[in-house]
């Protein structure tokens, strides 16, 4: 639904956002009554959760690959200032496993390793201005494309429309189904049609996922327990491979990526690599140190830390989600080795501060 036909309902957005900064009335004027022509996204659409909520930073989502051109006075200039690039940055793919260099410390703590990237698809809308069609259309494409894997890659797809409850719980058990009733994908039009084209696919060792018509057309997962954070990337460079060329052999539609603006996601936020590469592990030392002490260190190695319960969980005893903190104008590779090499650096401090507070661990 579009929820502004006048510049007049921007008031509410007045406050801190992304939006409420760059959708001047000039802008407003001159773009309000366009639709793209791939979804017939508006730029009203575009801004609804900023114009809903009073808790935006951004505050916009694209709904098709038109949306970043067609609204460009507005999508890049909110870009540049949030991801701190120039008006004429380029960004740079790279997915060479083999240029990573080392990898975490083998004494280091860590229980897991989780790398996610968005990628979508030309000639289909994004999550919030897709239509039905392209969501089904879009849906049988990747379900050939599962059907194709081969070696450590071949699972199983199951789609969330008729799920088996059995099925349903394994999911849910396994902290692998996404589900409905998020506030701010429900205002920009991203639960459509729920749960119809929407499924999840996974291999038989549960290492390598794909969330379909979630937030982005895909989410590609690749995971494991330890700390082998090559062999999660090598891992997830065939997947994204394999679901590209599959797609492209079935199709002739390849993944949208910009030049400037690399792999195009629906939330701007993510655009670039699209990537997050993550590790869980134990900090006692920083623990003890302060937590605001962690997260000013982690802004110097241009790392993230978040509680283990995700994004807005919180954070409990001594284990930490660190992941990498940018997106757009490094390549996949700089940001695994930037993961990498700050994790490192963390553990070495950490062993120092355990000393510095006496803690004692079996």
């Amino acid at each position: 639904m579009d929820l502004l036909n006048s510049f007049n309902f921007l008031t509410s957005a007045r406050k801190h956002s992304l939006v409420a900064k760059h959708v001047t009335k000039d802008k407003w004027d001159k773009l309000a009554g366009h639709k793209t022509a791939t979804s017939g996204f508006t730029l009203g659409k575009a801004i609804s959760c900023a114009v809903e909520f009073d808790n935006q930073h951004c505050g916009i989502y694209a709904g098709d690959y038109d949306s970043y051109q067609d609204f460009a006075a507005v999508f890049d200039p909110i870009i540049q200032e949030y991801h701190g690039i120039s008006a004429n940055a380029r960004h740079t793919s790279d997915m060479d496993v083999s240029k990573i260099k080392g990898n975490v410390h083998p004494n280091a703590p860590v229980k897991s390793v989780r790398i996610r990237v968005g990628r979508s698809f030309n000639g289909f809308g994004l999550s919030p201005g897709i239509t039905r069609k392209q969501r089904t259309d879009l849906e049988k494409l990747l379900k050939t494309a599962f059907a194709n894997f081969q070696g450590d890659l071949k699972g199983n797809y199951y789609p969330l429309l008729g799920m088996d409850e059995n099925v349903r719980q394994q999911l849910v058990d396994d902290h692998f189904l996404f589900m409905s009733g998020d506030p701010n994908l429900q205002v920009a039009g991203m639960e459509r049609d729920w749960p119809e084209g929407r499924g999840i696919f996974h291999n038989k060792d549960k290492t390598f996922l794909v969330w379909v018509n979630e937030e982005d057309q895909t989410r590609i997962i690749s995971m494991q327990k330890g700390g082998d954070v090559k062999a999660v990337f090598e891992r997830l460079a065939r997947g994204i491979e394999a679901v590209g060329n599959s797609v492209h052999k079935e199709s002739g539609k390849s993944f949208m990526f910009d030049e400037k603006y690399g792999y195009i996601h629906s939330c701007p936020t993510n655009l670039g690599t699209g990537m997050r590469a993550s590790v869980h592990i134990d900090l006692p030392g920083w623990t003890a140190e302060g937590i605001d002490s962690l997260k000013k260190r982690c802004e110097e190695l241009k790392l993230q830390p978040r509680g283990t319960r995700g994004e807005s969980g919180g954070q409990t005893g001594i284990t930490y989600d660190i992941s990498n903190k940018h997106r757009l104008g490094y390549s996949e590779v700089e940001l695994v080795q930037c993961m990498i090499d700050g994790v490192n650096t963390l553990y070495r401090e950490d062993l120092r501060l355990q000393k510095k507070h006496q803690i004692l661990l079996n």
